[in-house]
């Protein structure tokens, strides 16, 4: 089973050009200690907001990739809906030749809809636009040069150039699905490997992998070409009430951002939550609720964002215990137990 981390450059002070720039070196120093250990996967989110320091997570990566040599870097997501496949190709394309051939695209629509405005794209057309630009960017992958013409954009002929090409043929694309059926459904359709973000435990997701994977077949893909990522939020501690009481004020602020709630997540839904699988706790506990996701959902990947909301200084140390004591034992039992035994497939 793979194991990986992911950030979205979450900001907890001041928000200047200089707490910025010291946000993404704290991420630099963390990926090179993530890789140093061992950890297979690296990912960045794409906020525009000015409490998030990585709003161009390809610009982020290649500086990942020039200081780490193993790890799969990709996106935790690619807003798809309001940039362009082209440009996406394009800039993927180098970072997997910058890596030798560790990138990865991880595409969503997006949970905020501050992107739409930015860039000139209607909120109304939320959906439509990311279908289309997904199909685009599967052409671009596996058919390049093709003429091709759509609703949002200008066409595409076959004089022009879209590159560099990537190493990896074909350079992965993963669908990122937060809790919507449609979603699932269209990631077993295209059978793209699909990153399924869980608040809580693993019985969240159990409804939407068997769409995925009943989709998937359904569409005539094998069933190895229907890989799940899961993920969510974690904070490791020493001990699990230490953890918990650490972590809240850090993840009851940070949640504020969702409208359910504004003013911050009250602590008897913060209990419910860990109490319902939120991976807060010691390493023994943060082991067991990824195992638990491997064998409920038949996950062969899991992608923690480790400092939501966080101080450096705290994430730093809940990563270290997620390097040093989750990572070696999640291994371990993995490979001891490669299939999954209660997965939902």
């Amino acid at each position: 089973m793979e194991l990986g981390i992911y950030s979205f450059g979450d900001m907890t002070g001041e928000m200047t050009p200089q707490a910025w720039g010291e946000r993404l070196d704290a991420l630099l120093r963390q990926a090179e200690a993530a890789d140093a250990a061992g950890l297979d996967v690296f990912a960045l989110g794409e906020h525009h907001r000015p409490d998030f320091a990585v709003s161009a997570p390809e610009v982020v990566l290649a500086a990942v990739a020039a200081r780490t040599e193993r790890m799969r870097l990709t996106t935790s997501v690619t807003v798809l809906s309001t940039t362009d496949p082209v440009r996406v190709m394009e800039q993927f394309g180098t970072l997997d030749l910058l890596s030798h051939g560790r990138a990865e695209i991880t595409v969503g629509r997006g949970a905020f809809t501050e992107s739409f405005p930015l860039f000139g794209y209607d909120v109304r057309n939320y959906d439509d636009l990311f279908e289309e630009k997904l199909r685009l960017l599967i052409r671009l992958r596996d058919t390049p040069g093709q003429p091709w013409q759509g609703r949002f954009r200008t066409p595409l002929h076959e004089s022009m150039h879209i590159g560099p090409r990537p190493i990896q043929e074909p350079l992965p694309i993963w669908i990122g699905v937060g809790g919507t059926p449609q979603s699932a459904v269209r990631a077993g359709t295209l059978g793209l490997p699909m990153f399924l973000a869980l608040f809580t435990g693993a019985a969240q997701g159990v409804n939407l992998v068997e769409l995925y994977r009943r989709a998937g077949e359904a569409a005539g893909h094998a069933a190895d070409a229907l890989q799940l990522a899961t993920g969510g939020h974690m904070f490791v501690g020493r001990n699990s009430q230490s953890a918990q009481d650490q972590f809240y004020p850090y993840y009851s602020h940070y949640m504020s951002l969702h409208p359910a709630f504004q003013g911050g997540m009250p602590r008897h839904v913060y209990d419910q939550w860990v109490a319902a699988g939120l991976l807060v706790g010691s390493p023994q506990q943060v082991i067991d609720g990824i195992l638990a996701q491997h064998e409920i959902l038949g996950s062969n990947r899991f992608v923690g964002q480790f400092d939501p909301g966080m101080p450096a200084s705290a994430a730093d140390a809940s990563l270290e215990l997620f390097l040093t004591e989750v990572l070696p034992v999640v291994k371990a039992e993995t490979r001891a137990n490669p299939e999954p035994a209660g997965a939902t497939a």
